[in-house]
């Protein structure tokens, strides 16, 4: 199960991978299955976007059902589809990488976390390093 203190330790470490890496002020945002907002934390110098951004990217994996990097590609083929599934979603769905599911026993998407700051490649390494620290399985797409 995807709980506080699991997104604590995601969050721990995906900025420490952030610093070791020489990342841009990073923010991080943990969602559970359902979207629900379980932490957020966001680096000294990190904009005043970036809560939204690192959440909207989270989201649309949770949303979708895939991570961000799947998102983005889809867009790639097919704009007008994530368009409208961002219209649905009421703007909130952020297509580049960086929004990681969170899978646990059986595949099942516990949650998801959305980090921006550095370049989405960037974002997603940390998001990885986060999950994976905290015994899940991370699926950026």
């Amino acid at each position: 199960m995807l709980t506080l203190d699991k997104a604590r330790i995601i969050i721990a470490e995906a900025l420490k991978t952030g610093a070791t890496n020489g990342c841009k002020p990073l923010t991080v945002a943990v969602l559970d299955a359902g979207g629900a907002l379980l932490a957020l934390e966001r680096s000294d110098g990190s904009s005043r976007m970036r809560p939204d951004i690192a959440m909207g990217k989270a989201n649309g994996a949770i949303a979708l059902g895939m991570g961000s990097r799947a998102i983005w590609k889809r867009a790639e083929e097919q704009p007008y589809f994530i368009q409208s599934m961002n219209a649905l979603a009421k703007g909130v769905l952020v297509p580049v990488p960086g929004g990681v599911l969170v899978r646990g026993p059986g595949n099942a998407i516990l949650g998801a976390v959305g980090i921006t700051g550095d370049t989405s490649d960037n974002d997603e390494i940390c998001a990885v390093a986060g999950i994976e620290a905290a015994g899940f399985t991370a699926d950026g797409g």
